[in-house]
């Protein structure tokens, strides 16, 4: 990563706090199971991007919306200790903070149901959004907040020359206008599944998808496979890139850390596969830790830990 510019990215996005209950197992239709811990940790997709931006080295402005409540007064307090501009997060005095219910089970894999709250209520600031585009590398968007105000920020960084980067969790259709507003589009099995409407399982099926999804605007589609690692598309082809062999206690921003850090990477000039590289190290990282932010690691962590196996062509 190039140490010569501090990269800087906007993220437009959801805020939650999040309740994680560690289970041994979730439970089942009509099953009551009793949790071994209870942890509230700041979270959100946005929230989380954001972070895993930050720590990866760069200068993050986030816009959002939280209740004026004791969740959003945390919330903002861990903006603050990671460095991250928020003065784009707007206070909603009608509704509360957004709150998200994780399930963590003893694999690490979990079970989100999240109560939108003040993200439902987001609306955009076009003025605000456009002083922090100024120069950034990257806007990076998911859809936990209002459709039509993703839309419209998708549109105003195009506009700038600003790449977007895209996450379409959770998953919806794409609206007709919103794909050739995105430069890298960054989906997981289930999402490419669901977005290019085929069946997504091997390294192989997620190259035909990425392919079928570039089709459709996107200079770049990188689909994450979990444990076994990510597949690239763009002009160039296909790779795929093994994963990291690691002992996962908590998934819940593993997707959210891969992001950060492949944006941070192409914001800073790198190449989509060295970027893939990055997401791939960073998110190994993440989940052997509990919680959504406190599992995020910093730049420094991340570049001395393993490097994956070598890429190869699909």
């Amino acid at each position: 990563m190039s140490t010569t510019h501090t990269p800087r990215i906007a993220v437009v996005g959801s805020l939650n706090m999040d309740l994680v209950l560690q289970v041994q197992h979730a439970p089942g239709p009509g099953e009551t199971v009793l949790a071994d811990t209870l942890h509230l940790v700041p979270g959100g997709k946005g929230g989380n991007q954001a972070v895993a931006c930050a720590r990866q080295g760069a200068q993050v402005a986030l816009f959002g919306r939280v209740g004026d409540d004791g969740y959003g007064h945390t919330l903002r307090a861990g903006l603050d200790a990671d460095g991250i501009d928020h003065s784009g997060v707007q206070t909603d005095a009608q509704t509360t903070t957004g709150v998200a219910a994780i399930t963590v089970e003893a694999t690490g894999q979990n079970r989100i149901v999240v109560v939108p709250g003040a993200n439902g209520r987001f609306v955009l600031d076009a003025v605000a959004l456009g002083t922090a585009l100024q120069g950034a590398g990257g806007l990076v968007l998911q859809f936990e907040t209002p459709l039509p105000q993703v839309l419209a920020a998708a549109a105003q960084a195009h506009a700038a020359g600003c790449p977007v980067l895209l996450n379409p969790s959770p998953i919806q259709p794409l609206p007709d206008a919103m794909w050739p507003l995105v430069h890298t589009l960054v989906v997981n099995e289930v999402e490419a599944a669901a977005l290019a409407g085929q069946n997504v399982t091997t390294p192989a099926d997620a190259a035909q998808a990425a392919q079928a999804l570039r089709a459709k605007g996107p200079a770049q589609v990188v689909v994450t496979l979990g444990a076994a690692g990510a597949v690239a598309a763009d002009a160039a082809g296909n790779r795929y890139h093994p994963g990291l062999a690691v002992r996962a206690v908590d998934t819940t921003a593993a997707g959210d850390t891969f992001l950060g850090a492949l944006a941070v990477a192409l914001a800073s000039g790198e190449p989509l596969d060295a970027a893939v590289r990055e997401g791939i190290r960073a998110s190994a990282l993440c989940v052997t830790q509990p919680g959504a932010q406190p599992s995020i690691p910093t730049r420094a962590a991340v570049a001395h830990s393993p490097q994956p196996p070598a890429w190869s062509h699909l």
